[in-house]
Formats: C-alpha cells, sequence, structure tokens
C-alpha cells in the first residue's frame, strides 16, 4: 500500500527531484536567519536551501494550471524547489516562463542544474542578484507571485518591498503566495485599498494567499 499523499504532478522524472531536496531539507545550527545562527548575511547560507514544502508547491501548481499561467515570478529561488513546481505548472499549459530571482550565486547554479535534471530548464530564468532590482521589469503582465525571500532587519522587510514592486505587474485575478508572515507584509497585503482580498491557509505554519481583484 502506497501511503505517499498524491501529487497533482504526474511527471516522474519532476517528482524525483523533489524528491531528493525533500529527503536532502536541512537547517544550520541555530534554525537559520531567524533562529541563533550568528549571520543575517544570506552568502553565509550557500549550502542550505530555505524551501517551500511540498503541499505548498501542490497548491502552486494548481493554481497555476487553473489560471492557464505563462508568466510567473519568485523571490527568492534557492535551490529551485518552488521554480520546479512553477515550471512544472507552466510546462503543462502548453509553455511560458517563471522568473526567478537570487541573490547568492551558488544557489543560482544549484537551481539551474536541479531544474535540467527535471527536464525544465527551458521554462525558468533565474535572474542573480538583489530582487529589488532584478524583479523591477517582469516583461509583462504575471499570472502569480511567490514572496519567499530573506528575513530583514529593521526597517521594511524585503517582503513588503518586493510586493510594492511586483504588485502592479500582477494581472487582476492573479495570486500572490507568502511564506514568511512578515508583519509589514501583512499590513500591505491586507489594505484593501492595495487591491487584494486575502486568506491565511493552514501550511507550514501560516502561509498567506492573496488574489488581486483591482
Amino acid at each position: 500500500m502506497n501511503d505517499r499523499p498524491h501529487s497533482p504532478i504526474q511527471d516522474p522524472r519532476v517528482n524525483a527531484v523533489i524528491a531528493r531536496l525533500q529527503g536532502a531539507r536541512q537547517r544550520p545550527p541555530g534554525g537559520g536567519p531567524r533562529g541563533g545562527f550568528n549571520s543575517r548575511d544570506p552568502h553565509a547560507y550557500a549550502e542550505q536551501g530555505f524551501s517551500i514544502h511540498p503541499e505548498q508547491g501542490e497548491l502552486i501548481y494548481l493554481l497555476c494550471r487553473g489560471l492557464r499561467a505563462t508568466r510567473v515570478a519568485e523571490f527568492a529561488t534557492s535551490v529551485g524547489m518552488s521554480t520546479l513546481y512553477f515550471a512544472a505548472a507552466l510546462r503543462d499549459n502548453g509553455g511560458g516562463t517563471v522568473i526567478g530571482s537570487e541573490i547568492v550565486p551558488a544557489k543560482v547554479e544549484t537551481a539551474r542544474r536541479n531544474l535540467t535534471e527535471a527536464g525544465l530548464a527551458g521554462y525558468a530564468e533565474i535572474r542573480e542578484g538583489d530582487a529589488r532590482k532584478t524583479l523591477r521589469d517582469l516583461g509583462g503582465p504575471v499570472d502569480f507571485v511567490l514572496i519567499d525571500g530573506w528575513p530583514g532587519e529593521g526597517g521594511p522587510s524585503l517582503a513588503r518591498e518586493v510586493i510594492e514592486i511586483v504588485a502592479p505587474q500582477l494581472r487582476n485575478g492573479g495570486y500572490v503566495m507568502n511564506d514568511n508572515a512578515e508583519p509589514d507584509y501583512l499590513d500591505f497585503i491586507r489594505d484593501p485599498k492595495n487591491g487584494f482580498v486575502s486568506m491565511t491557509l493552514p501550511l507550514k505554519g501560516g502561509t498567506e494567499l492573496s488574489l488581486k481583484v483591482k
């Protein structure tokens, strides 16, 4: 009897890479940038992939299939776990591009290798650098945005800064998913004047899913 949760992705090559990444998931001593580890420098975590969980990825896949998405964006790519779900959905929709942003060069290379191994490299464009610059021009309206980036110290969070950059580029009827529940991000996305309706999902301790309505 197979008790593994059923995945909507039917491609065994993609599922094999996802399973490998999930099996290798690790966190540094102290839990990472929000724990006791003494560095907030993302380059200090070049060997760790801070990634969404499979249930979040499967929801991304289903929503992108339903939207018939062809252009999506993410902050941050890390080792490419979320990119795999996006790219699989775009491929199964008939084509498109995931525009990812990742500031750590080693992770950019790892993500590209993972996409190649899954047969999805042709559906992703990973831009190396600060997402506040790399995602400023997405080349046209996007259908879905994932904001799962680095928690900052003081001032506005990176999530808040990035959503303000990408929100005008998201089409009406498009979705945004946020993984870290930064308070100032939630203030923005839950304020009706910014054009979204939003809810918190019981995934990975609280995942905010928002729909752009105007």
